[in-house]
């Protein structure tokens, strides 16, 4: 099972490339809701949006923070790539659900109206898929990791 979850291709330069970016817009995200960095409204703000105006219980709250930020970090370091991956693809769907369905396609790149729409989901879905599909790539601790289990 183990050995299904981290076997990629070692030299596709391509996936590392895609996994270090998927993780670092991720990890923005991240940094936003554990510190509150980049405009962000930090943990305790973002436990109350979770639990108050959407509705979750604060362990889903925690957990989506935690894959946001540790996930992140994880992922552009290449371990459990494909499980981070899903990990954020699941995430980003709930995101689309709860905020940018009703916002309609485009990102509201200019702020002339409420909230973002979902063109950015559907980017970070395919490449999450890719990731999940093919493995971490070049430069990874599950590439690592497959090697040494393959000897």
């Amino acid at each position: 099972m183990i050995k299904k979850i981290i076997t990629t291709n070692s030299n596709d330069a391509t996936l590392l490339l895609v996994r270090i970016l998927l993780g670092s817009v991720m990890l923005a995200h991240g940094l936003q809701k554990t510190f509150g960095w980049f405009g962000g409204f930090g943990w305790n703000n973002t436990i109350n949006y979770f639990t108050g105006t959407v509705g979750l219980p604060a362990i889903l709250a925690i957990i989506i923070i935690l894959i946001e930020s540790v996930g992140a970090i994880l992922l552009i370091a290449g371990i459990g790539a494909r499980v981070n991956a899903f990990l954020m693809i699941i995430v980003i769907l709930g995101a689309f659900f709860v905020d940018h369905l009703a916002n309609g396609f485009y990102m509201n790149w200019f702020g002339n109206h409420k909230g973002e729409g979902f063109e950015f989901d559907i980017l970070f879905w395919a490449i999450g898929i890719l990731i999940v599909v093919k493995g971490a790539g070049s430069w990874s601790v599950d590439g690592w990791l497959d090697k040494k289990m393959s000897i």
